[in-house]
Formats: C-alpha cells, structure tokens, sequence
C-alpha cells in the first residue's frame, strides 16, 4: 500500500529483456535502504526488489505488466517517480493507492499558469464512472486532485513543489501515464453493483 507522495525521481540505468520480461537497474539516492523483497512504487506500479547495492537496485516487470502499463515504453535513461510502501502509523499525505495500474492514458494538453501547470489527460469513457471532481486519482504515482472531469478527458492542477518534485516536469503531449482509481470508490461501486444485482429494485 502506497499513498502518492513521491520519494525521489530515479532513473532507469539499464534494461535488460529475459524471455519476455524486462528487467530494469534503477539508481536512486534511496537505492542503499531498500531491500530485496521490499515493495517499491514505480510511476505507479508496485514492482519488488530482487537485487540491490549501495548504488542502484533492480526489479522485473512481467510480461503483462509491460502490455498493461506505459512501461511497454521504457527507455535507458527515463526518469520515474519512485515511493517506498506505507508504513503503518505514518502520515497519509495522499490517499490509499495500491500499485495497480488500471489503465494507461495520453497526456493531451499542459497549460502553465501563473504558480501551477494544469495537465488534461485523455480518458475511456468506460472509466468515467469510476472517477469524482476534486476526488483523488494517481498519476505515474503522484497522488493528484481531479481539477476537471469530462467523459473522456480529466485535468489536475499541479503546485510548482509537485512539478519541480516529480517526472511530471519531463512530461511531454503525446506521452503516456499510468493511472489508478481511489481503491475506496472502486469498492463502494462494487458493493452498489453487487446489491443490484440481488434486488434489482434497488436504485442508487
């Protein structure tokens, strides 16, 4: 369990494919306390340690982790938000995110304002249900507030600390996230759906 407050900005230092997997050699200046086994949030997506040194570390993405999430892009040199997983009796700073990507959007437009940048991202229509303005919803990682929400597009607004603190400043048109939905709306909408379905004189 994560909470979408960002630890550091690594970088991908090697890639290496292995029957279809990739594994990734990632330095960054929390590489010498991790350990293996331990659960590690990359851009979004819990990924365990399977080798480290006081240097780097590294991981391996499955081959349906690739297909499902825009490391399916990675490249030597990228940069990734990184955050160790929660510890109980910390601060939540963010809201509860598990690391389990649900879907990979493009980012359509970055405005810059006076104090903050304002990034829209596209949306499935299928998912829009699934999202609330001003709710939370983790992108690459960072635990962010939904700014504005169409049926196929959403925007968050970014302070200059978030900006200056986390991939998004490398973030480009055309790129692609990972996104994950608040874990608390995606229950209660499954707990509605289940009650439909056993009485489907029920209306929410």
């Amino acid at each position: 369990m994560f909470t979408g407050i960002i630890e550091d900005i690594a970088e991908i230092i090697e890639i290496e494919e292995k029957n279809g997997n990739f594994d990734l050699r990632i330095s960054s200046k929390i590489s010498k306390e991790v350990r293996i086994d331990e659960s590690v949030s990359h851009n979004g997506v819990c990924l365990t340690v399977v080798e480290c040194d006081d240097d780097s570390y590294r991981v391996t993405l499955i081959e349906e982790t690739i297909k499902k999430t825009a490391f399916k892009l990675i490249k030597k040199g990228d940069l990734i938000n990184i955050e160790r997983s929660l510890k109980v009796g910390d601060r939540l700073s963010g809201h509860f995110v598990q690391g389990h990507a649900d879907d990979t959007v493009q980012c359509i437009s970055i405005r810059v304002l006076e104090g903050s940048h304002v990034f829209r991202f596209s949306l499935d229509p299928k998912y829009a249900h699934l999202m609330v303005l001003k709710g939370s919803v983790c992108v690459h990682g960072i635990s962010l507030t939904i700014s504005d929400l169409k049926n196929d597009f959403f925007e968050v607004s970014i302070i200059p600390y978030t900006y200056q603190n986390t991939n998004l400043r490398s973030l480009n048109p055309g790129d692609f996230v990972n996104i994950e939905f608040d874990i608390l709306g995606k229950y209660i909408l499954r707990s509605m759906e289940q009650k439909n379905s056993l009485d489907p004189q029920i209306n929410y």
